[in-house]
């Protein structure tokens, strides 16, 4: 059996490796032939602030926890085996009582995956906070610098992904979004690049929070954006703060998108008139929500010379994630 359980791991470590190297490499499986069951433990056994990049290799299976990633837990690289069948899933929601408190959850604590470290990287998983109608209920929160997520399922309802901090560069390629309002919110500069975006109800996709000394915030490379069936009231997005910034490029727009494409979020007394300092842009997108003529007349259609600003070492200000 252990010679058994010895050939599976090293198949799993050239199956999973990348070219970087990686100081230790651990595996994680529900049916115990591997070095821990639970995620959260397999992130708890490795060194604080080690000395370059850890690999987490996860088989398939439901993994009912709430994950933290601490600071101190930096350069992780967590890989599942299936995208659509190792998943990570939790119930927690704004307004829940939390069992150990006994106080009321709110949206910052309701996360099914909360990174605060650095480095962090996160391929084939499917996140998901199952709660929906009762709150607010992120899957996915993202505090750390120089963030990758790859080939990631991010599955809830209003506020799936909060990518927090405005001194967070965070990086998604292939991934999938769904939710329904503002399910992509928060402060930091976020590059979404062949990602597809589903709305479940007619409302809001994103809610940008940008810093104003921030030149980016929210920036989508050819994606898709879909929706459920019969939705044709959907916004692009509307600024949470005043200074929100956030960029369509060529991507495909279903019909679910309104023309007037965005919102500028009227009512909120502390910060009125948001449209005047928000920063909301399209180039050459497509399909039939794309209606460049009919948009908020305080968003803008990037011109030739403007897009050449939009690069992914530019935005990220030096760092390149495609060279992890």
């Amino acid at each position: 059996m252990k010679i058994i359980q010895f050939i599976f791991i090293v198949c799993l470590h050239f199956i999973y490796t990348n070219v970087n190297a990686q100081y230790k490499t651990i595996t994680v499986a529900k049916d115990q032939q591997a070095d821990f069951t639970s995620i959260q433990e397999a992130i708890n056994s490795l060194r604080d602030l080690g000395p370059d990049q850890a690999l987490i290799l996860v088989k398939n299976g439901v993994y009912h926890e709430k994950i933290r990633i601490p600071s101190w837990k930096h350069k992780i690289k967590i890989k599942g085996e299936d995208s659509e069948k190792t998943i990570i899933t939790n119930n927690d929601f704004s307004g829940k009582i939390d069992g150990l408190t006994n106080q009321k959850m709110t949206t910052y604590t309701s996360y099914t995956f909360l990174v605060e470290a650095d480095d962090i990287q996160l391929e084939n998983l499917t996140i998901q906070n199952e709660s929906c109608n009762q709150g607010q209920a992120v899957a996915l929160h993202v505090e750390g610098d120089k963030f990758v997520a790859k080939n990631i399922r991010l599955l809830g309802c209003q506020d799936t992904l909060y990518t927090a901090t405005n001194r967070s560069r965070q990086y998604y390629q292939n991934c999938y979004i769904e939710g329904t309002t503002d399910f992509i919110f928060g402060e930091a500069i976020a590059v979404f690049e062949h990602c597809t975006i589903k709305s479940l109800a007619n409302s809001y996709i994103t809610a940008a929070a940008t810093h104003q000394e921030q030149e980016f915030g929210y920036v989508f490379f050819n994606c898709s954006l879909i929706a459920e069936d019969n939705l044709t009231k959907v916004y692009l997005g509307r600024p949470w703060r005043p200074f929100a910034k956030t960029v369509f490029i060529h991507t495909e727009m279903g019909k679910h998108i309104l023309p007037i494409g965005w919102n500028e979020w009227k009512g909120d007394a502390m910060f009125p008139d948001k449209e005047k300092k928000a920063y909301y842009a399209e180039y050459k997108n497509k399909g039939l929500g794309n209606n460049p003529q009919k948009r908020a007349i305080w968003s803008h259609q990037l011109t030739e010379k403007e897009i050449q600003k939009y690069t992914i070492e530019n935005i990220f200000n030096g760092w390149n994630p495609k060279q992890n």
